[in-house]
């Protein structure tokens, strides 16, 4: 007995002194981490201005426990619509009570936000008001999914790319360069450029509900390739100008041929004239049509071409189609290159009566109510274009020219 006493009392002893703190590592290894606040976002709650609102709900939390939010919204401005008003308020949490008071930033109109939050497995629900001015919104939006701080950042840098630099126009287009600066310097830089030989996009000038919550604008110009690098080079230089370089436009890979620039360039410059007619005699001849004279737009770099030839669907009416293609030239990469680009876009068709005597009235099913306008038959136009050029295509698959 006493040669097993001594082991099993200190085995008693070892088992009942480890006890306490086997079931505090055990309850430890259940609980969650006792990490600081957390950050998330709503990003689809509904209902504010009949949906025509754009809502970010910012929360704070603490051991799951919402300690704190932010309901910034952005809306068409009351009396202005066409213009963006927005609102942020800070809530006072009451357990799932959300309420707040502020007023919007462009026309100081009042608001009142009274709001329940109810979590689900669904995820979470908010009913209640928001007043904004004499507007008021019923809100009852169900189900909502929350986001990280990482994630809605992300979200947001994604608006409006501008690439400063670009190795060559695969990944932006030619003509399509842009700015970047602060909302409230948008009309006096804007100013700056009357007179200039460029397209300004109107839609840009106007700030997005991303724009007015970053306090960055982008505007967006059209200009003619061969002088966008000269104009990205001067905004680059300007004070008012965070970011300036090429974008998205015009240019499909799919509709682009590249070929050599040698033979088109005249003294460093585009040999305008002669392509232009270089390349309405291929379409002509691919469209069985009278090629119209070229048209150049100096602002933009664009070039028109049209064609004429009889509606052969309709044969003995006298109704002839004018078919229009818009085409851009252009390095391709900024800053020259032994290469040049050529966009032809989709083409688009006029049909008229042109027989003698009286003539018909026509209305395509676009004008009619119809579901479609008719649609073009452009042949082998491409690939007539990239034979006459000796040209390369553009291989989608590889993202590489073939």
């Amino acid at each position: 007995m006493r040669a097993t006493g001594f082991p099993l009392l200190l085995l008693l002893a070892t088992t009942v002194g480890a006890t306490p703190v086997l079931a505090q590592a055990k309850k430890d290894a259940k609980a969650p981490p006792a990490a600081g606040n957390e950050v998330r976002y709503f990003t689809s709650v509904g209902g504010i201005m009949d949906d025509q609102a754009d809502t970010i709900l910012k929360e704070t939390r603490s051991g799951g426990k919402v300690t704190g939010a932010v309901l910034d919204v952005c809306f068409p401005a009351i009396g202005n619509a066409d213009r963006k008003d927005r609102f942020i308020a800070t809530l006072t949490v009451d357990g799932a009570k959300l309420t707040g008071t502020t007023q919007t930033n462009e026309g100081k109109q009042p608001v009142m936000i009274n709001l329940t939050r109810k979590a689900s497995s669904g995820g979470v629900s908010f009913d209640g008001k928001v007043t904004i001015g004499n507007t008021t919104s019923n809100i009852s939006s169900a189900d909502n999914s929350d986001i990280s701080e990482k994630e809605f950042k992300e979200g947001q840098d994604a608006d409006d790319q501008i690439i400063a630099a670009p190795s060559d126009y695969t990944t932006a287009s030619p003509e399509a360069v842009a700015v970047r600066i602060k909302p409230e310097g948008v009309a006096d830089f804007v100013n700056t450029l009357r007179g200039q030989n460029l397209e300004v996009s109107l839609s840009s000038l106007l700030p997005s509900c991303t724009e007015l919550r970053k306090g960055e604008q982008v505007l967006h110009f059209n200009i003619d390739p061969e002088r966008a690098a000269e104009f990205v080079a001067g905004m680059k230089t300007n004070p008012s100008v965070i970011t300036a370089g090429w974008t998205s436009g015009k240019l499909d890979m799919e509709r682009t041929v590249r070929f050599a620039a040698t033979d088109w360039r005249d003294g460093g410059r585009l040999s305008r004239e002669r392509l232009a007619q270089t390349l309405s005699a291929a379409i002509a001849k691919a469209l069985s049509a009278t090629a119209l004279p070229p048209v150049w737009n100096d602002s933009n770099g664009e070039l028109k071409l049209a064609f004429k030839r009889p509606n052969a669907a309709l044969p003995g009416l006298g109704l002839v189609q004018t078919i229009t293609f818009s085409t851009m030239v252009a390095a391709d990469k900024p800053g020259g290159s032994d290469k040049l680009l050529l966009w032809v876009g989709y083409p688009t068709i006029a049909t008229t009566d042109e027989s003698a005597g009286q003539k018909l009235k026509l209305a395509d099913a676009a004008d009619s109510g119809g579901e479609e306008s008719m649609p073009v038959d452009e042949g082998d136009t491409l690939s007539a274009v990239a034979r006459e050029l000796k040209a390369q295509r553009w291989d989608s698959e590889n993202s590489a020219w073939k």
